[in-house]
């Protein structure tokens, strides 16, 4: 039995970090095993994990299965799509939409070290070069004007 629910993604409390944490870390998790996992930094009673293990699954983040009488928690997503999620979010939110913006902001807020703003250009170089090479060489010219009319 599978249960999935497809819900706008709701704000993580720390504790609720702390378990996601684990799980996108050791993968699909019994909330006896969580607890255990998480004893040594996030000590928790039984009724605890399972209430937050709930809260996760009904926030969107996880989803289960029953084997038996046990719940296997798993990751809904991983942890990069919920994190691009979390900044489309924010740009949408605080920038107008545009990316650009907050790439400024975070360059102009020294977010980004020199190594950071570095890997950045590469990986903006290389996506340019690969858009570049996958359009037909027909449409990857100019658009010239024609005779006779104003750029």
């Amino acid at each position: 039995m599978t249960n999935t629910r497809h819900t706008r993604l709701k704000n993580l409390g720390e504790v609720e970090q702390v378990v996601m944490d684990y799980i996108w870390a050791h993968g699909a998790s019994t909330a006896e095993a969580c607890r255990e996992g998480l004893a040594a930094s996030q000590p928790m009673k039984d009724s605890t994990i399972r209430t937050v293990l709930r809260r996760l699954e009904e926030k969107g983040y996880l989803s289960h299965v029953v084997e038996g009488r046990t719940f296997i928690y798993k990751a809904a997503d991983a942890r990069q799509n919920v994190a691009v999620r979390a900044v489309k979010s924010i740009i949408d939110r605080f920038c107008g939409g545009s990316a650009e913006e907050l790439v400024i902001g975070m360059v102009d807020g020294a977010v980004l070290d020199r190594q950071q703003l570095e890997r950045l250009a590469r990986k903006i170089a290389e996506k340019a070069a690969e858009t570049s090479a996958s359009i037909p060489p027909t449409l990857n010219k100019p658009i010239l004007p024609r005779k006779g009319r104003k750029p």
